[in-house]
């Protein structure tokens, strides 16, 4: 058998007003006091102010509005993620907290290219029109193709007929996202596999395309790309989404004994490489200068819709991290980063080269955190980390749960992080954090045309800016040293 690849609120009526009116009652934040059983005086009433300037005088939305709608899509490679990687960096340095500098990041250039149509045909009749996307780093049709379509819901199936059984057809993957699953991330995870490998099974397989049914639970007429790869071992073959309601609409047909035949012309191209940058600003911390914590999220975006959620969100909150903490007058123990890595989305060369250059310096990297799972209303933090630290972390959920995000859970904490896994200088691991939204809605977004500005709710992205921004705040406060 084949193992399936897994995945990758509002407050309390009263909790902010009670918590300002107990800031109105302490001194400001200074020493660290740390409380065994939650959070000191001085952290409930410096998380309060976080919120309540994030909700009241925060920008992330604007920030959002302005990298969707003048920047907008800005896959790796292309002059628009050059574009966002310029607006970054001067957002930053407009913030006034530290420097701002490029890192070089080697990032792919595909391109889409200018013609991507499908159609179908039911029992020899007339085309009808498919709507679809091109799944990124696909090669090209070469003109036009067409063929007869073999509906297969797992690589089990398709194994089945043998290295020649898909002679001269396209194999169509329609396993959808389980609706089972509460989490949808999860759900995402069990139905990944056939997007990200589907044109190495078939073409190894005999077949000349492949088709995937989009990774949402939504019904609709928009097709989702997304990441998928190659085997130099086996030939390449064209690999495109198709919508959920075209899905349907042709499983449905074939299991009732039709011929289905489906065309398909895309002009997608591979440039080769290309220099890009991650953006780092440094905020110099004023006990433990030579220890990091990094927060962040990833700049790239695919190329259709405008990469709002993914990753839009996580960006203009990481940013709102350094600018509240900043206007609020907080002086970091340990040194600040915030990173907009780039190339997330087809091949995590940021995450990965961040990494390396943190390795060959010797830095410490004491925590990491990450937003990447969109902007809707937050929930909680998935926590990667070692037993003590996670306790560490988890002594904080009943006075995040006043701000609705008490849920704390082991789990990945992000994609652009992950490679910081490795162990530091000084023999520990990062404390790794990953903020965690309400997943029900994100992919009916996620990697098309309907992640846009207008689909996130401006105080649902603050919200998680403000939680993303406490969650920084109280890891500054701890104390590495005793933590194993």
């Amino acid at each position: 058998m084949r193992k399936r690849l897994n995945d990758k609120q509002w407050f309390a009526p009263n909790g902010i007003w009670a918590a300002v009116f107990s800031w109105m009652l302490v001194a400001p934040v200074g020493a660290v006091a740390q409380d065994v059983d939650g959070w000191s005086g001085e952290d409930s009433a410096m998380v309060a102010r976080i919120h309540a300037h994030t909700l009241g005088e925060g920008r992330c939305y604007e920030d959002l509005r302005v990298l969707c709608k003048d920047v907008g899509a800005r896959l790796s490679g292309s002059q628009a993620a050059d574009d966002a990687i310029l607006w970054g960096a001067k957002v930053l340095e407009g913030i006034g907290a530290g420097t701002v500098r490029m890192q070089p990041v080697v990032v792919p250039h595909w391109e889409r290219g200018g013609n991507e149509r499908a159609w179908m045909r039911v029992d020899g009749g007339p085309q009808e029109p498919l709507r679809i996307s091109a799944l990124g780093g696909s090669v090209g049709t070469e003109g036009v193709m067409e063929g007869d379509v073999v509906v297969f819901r797992d690589f089990e199936a398709l194994d089945s007929l043998g290295s020649d059984g898909l002679e001269g057809r396209i194999a169509f993957f329609n396993r959808p996202m389980d609706p089972l699953m509460i989490n949808a991330g999860s759900a995402y995870g069990g139905a990944y596999e056939q997007r990200s490998r589907g044109a190495v099974e078939a073409a190894e397989h005999g077949g000349m395309a492949a088709l995937v049914r989009s990774l949402t639970h939504a019904l609709d007429t928009f097709p989702h790309t997304g990441g998928m790869r190659y085997d130099d071992a086996v030939g390449k073959v064209p690999a495109a989404a198709v919508s959920t309601v075209d899905a349907r609409r042709i499983s449905r047909l074939i299991a009732d004994g039709h011929e289905v035949r489906v065309g398909m012309e895309m002009d997608c191209v591979l440039h080769g490489e290309k220099t890009q940058a991650n953006v780092i600003a440094e905020w110099t911390g004023s006990e433990h200068p030579d220890r990091y914590i990094v927060v962040g999220g990833h700049l790239d975006s695919w190329d259709i819709g405008e990469g709002a959620h993914d990753d839009g969100a996580g960006i203009v909150q990481s940013i709102e991290v350094m600018r509240t903490l900043h206007a609020l007058g907080y002086q970091p123990r340990h040194t600040l980063r915030v990173v907009l890595f780039i190339n997330e989305e087809n091949g995590n060369n940021g995450g990965k080269t961040y990494a390396q250059r943190a390795r060959e310096k010797g830095e410490w990297h004491v925590a990491a955190v990450e937003s990447d799972a969109g902007g809707d209303a937050p929930r909680g933090f998935s926590i990667d980390a070692t037993d003590s630290a996670t306790a560490a972390v988890r002594a904080w959920k009943e006075d995040f749960m006043d701000y609705g995000v008490g849920d704390m859970r082991r789990g990945g904490a992000g994609v652009d992080i992950g490679p910081l896994k490795q162990e530091e200088p000084a023999g520990k691991r990062p404390l790794m954090v990953g903020l965690r939204p309400n997943s029900q809605r994100y992919f009916d977004y996620h990697h098309s045309d309907r992640d846009i500005f207008e689909n996130v709710h401006e105080r649902e992205l603050k919200l998680g800016a403000a939680a993303l921004t406490s969650m920084v705040y109280l890891l500054d406060r701890l104390d590495y040293d005793s933590i194993d």
